[in-house]
């Protein structure tokens, strides 16, 4: 590709008028342009001769669009799409939490990426990356000028809730002083108090790597003897047939290598490698080359260890997950972890014993910093309420149970007066009664009655002094068992006439990420990292090509490449290449871990009573 290529300039100089773009087939125009993006193809892609070619002999009469054109059409829908978007924030009545994440490209060049995570008008969470831009120097100082003018942009500095972003002298500089600059605006609830979040991925990505140390050698000896079997057509066989004299191995299972070397990956080789033990203890009468396999003693730790990393890769599936869940489910995703935590400390082996108060000292650090709004989040799932987070955390320490659950209600309460100080009781009330004297004529004389019935009630409700939340609390739990798969926001939306102002404060802290790794997952998990091409683009191409991308193709349905096709692919028909996928981790798995939390709740609460 040469430099002209990538260098793609939409100034309007270098663009077709509306005129131009109005001389050929817009239907055309339009899936050219669908292509290039979904699949972020260069400009110039259809002016590549052989698909001028394919095109003259599907069909002789096709005229395709020029370059121009298509910047033309590009830069048009990206300026639709992003008033659709800032009018969509100005008319939503909630607030938005917002995650910044500071990388480089492979030229060093420092770019901040502003992603926000809201509730839109149909009450589905949203996540859409709004900024991505260079910031240099990326001082804490440079980057709060920066999101000031970004948030200015898109209207929405008076509408910020949280700000998720990882620990760095830097950031900690941006968070203080934006959270300073918003408060001067009055843009910010309680001063700030619930506006800073840290990042659980970087956390976890500690701990694990601290566990990790601890089998190191034999992690190592299980990748190298990955990487062994997969290094020729001749150690595949030999490996197969390895298989099939040890007998009682289930061969659909693949073999993982964790090129990623990330949390998830790792764990995957780990627990794959497992189920591969006798045979890989045995290849060497097989394979005389193969002089890999770990001791007794280091199968065994490393049997301990993958048991140890199974919630924590859940967790990382679900922060990694294409789909972003609302953060009561973070909560108890992350005080499993710490379950898990708590309960390695009594164990007998010495060393995992050592390994494990390492790990509790860097996730307390987390957990008193942040488990507030995690467990505020949980309170507002009707199915925990305050009752089940008192037995999450009296399972973790019944002496502090109670002190952490008054902390948690005074809070509560504290978040929710500024927005019930909004709607007075008697603005509720002539709401109420306006509903009431509007109600269509057509509605059945049942339906009148019934909803005189509920205005009553409400009435009655308002002159009993209790609030939204106070009436939300007294009722009971929903049972997690007939509600496992529900969805919360669901939930808010059939009740937001009984909780108007509660419903507000739901959608604000159910949003609220637990990460900043969704912008690392869009841009960087796939095959298509943000190279040196992309990173000689102008600001105005980038910002067209990567928010379409996002906003209307989730960055298209190929960037990222399968990195479990094991083996050479010539051997697809074959068990062992593994054609059933369900080890994989792909995220659709958490359903079984929730089930398995919520029966241990349930069971928790039943012994209690």
């Amino acid at each position: 590709m040469s430099h002209e290529e990538v260098i793609e300039d939409m100034s309007p100089e270098n663009m077709a008028s509306g005129d131009e773009v109005g001389q050929f087939d817009s239907q055309i125009v339009r899936t050219c342009a669908s292509t290039i993006l979904q699949n972020d193809c260069p400009f110039d892609f259809f002016e590549r001769s052989a698909l001028r070619n394919l095109a003259k002999y599907l069909n002789p009469d096709l005229v395709m669009p020029p370059i121009n054109v298509i910047k033309a059409y590009v830069f048009d829908l990206y300026l639709k799409e992003k008033l659709k978007l800032k009018q969509e924030f100005a008319t939503i009545p909630n607030r938005i939490s917002l995650t910044v994440d500071l990388w480089e490209s492979c030229t060093t060049m420092p770019y901040i990426c502003l992603t926000a995570h809201f509730v839109d008008a149909d009450w589905k969470l949203n996540s859409k990356v709004l900024n991505f831009c260079r910031v240099y120097p990326p001082t804490g100082g440079e980057m709060c000028e920066t999101m000031i003018e970004l948030l200015n942009d898109w209207g929405i500095e008076k509408k910020i809730f949280s700000l998720t972003l990882d620990d760095s002298f830097e950031n900690n500089v941006l968070q203080e002083q934006l959270k300073n600059q918003l408060g001067l605006q009055n843009g910010l609830l309680c001063d700030g108090e619930f506006f800073h979040v840290h990042c659980f991925a970087r956390v976890l990505q500690l701990i694990v790597d601290e566990g990790l140390q601890l089998v190191s050698y034999a992690v190592c000896k299980i990748r190298e003897s990955i990487l062994f079997v997969r290094d020729s057509k001749s150690r595949m066989q030999k490996f197969k047939e390895c298989v099939e004299k040890v007998g009682g191995v289930d061969s659909s299972v693949r073999l993982h290598p964790d090129m990623s070397m990330t949390v998830n990956s790792t764990y995957l080789m780990l627990e794959s490698a497992l189920k591969y033990r006798s045979v890989f203890e045995s290849l060497h009468l097989y394979d005389d080359d193969y002089k890999l396999c770990p001791s007794v003693e280091q199968w065994k730790r490393v049997e301990k260890i993958c048991a140890f990393l199974l919630p924590f890769s859940e967790t990382v599936n679900m922060i990694n997950g294409t789909t972003h869940p609302t953060s009561n489910l973070y909560f108890l995703q992350v005080w499993k972890v710490q379950c898990v935590l708590v309960e390695s400390l009594g164990v007998e082996d010495e060393v995992i014993k050592k390994m494990v108060e390492r790990m509790m000292s860097e996730f307390q650090k987390y957990w008193d910093e942040y488990s507030l709004v995690l467990a505020l989040g949980a309170v507002l799932d009707p199915r925990m309420k305050l009752s089940r987070l008192a037995y999450c955390y009296s399972k973790l320490d019944a002496s502090t149970c109670e002190r952490k659950l008054q902390d948690v209600k005074s809070k509560l309460y504290m978040l929710f007066d500024k927005y019930s100080s909004k709607s007075t009781s008697s603005g509720v009330h002539r709401t109420i009664q306006d509903q009431s004297s509007s109600m269509p004529l057509q509605k059945s004389l049942s339906d009148r009655v019934f909803d005189e019935l509920k205005v009553h009630h409400q009435q009655l409700v308002t002159e009993t002094g209790k609030s939204q939340l106070d009436i939300y609390l007294d009722e009971s739990n929903l049972d997690f068992r007939s509600y496992e798969d529900m969805d919360v926001l669901q939930w808010w939306k059939s009740n937001n006439d009984r909780f108007p102002d509660l419903s507000l404060l739901a959608c604000d802290l159910l949003s609220v990420p637990i990460a900043t790794v969704a912008s690392d997952y869009e841009f960087c998990m796939g095959s298509r990292v943000f190279n040196k091409y992309k990173d000689r683009m102008l600001p105005m191409n980038m910002d067209a090509r990567f928010f379409i991308r996002s906003w209307l193709y989730n960055f298209g349905s190929n960037d990222g490449e399968d990195d479990d096709d094991d083996f050479d692919g010539e051997d697809d028909d074959d068990d062992f290449d593994g054609e059933d996928d369900d080890n994989d981790f792909d995220g659709e798995d958490g359903d079984d871990d929730f089930e398995e939390m919520i029966n241990e709740l349930d069971d928790g609460e039943d012994g209690d009573e």
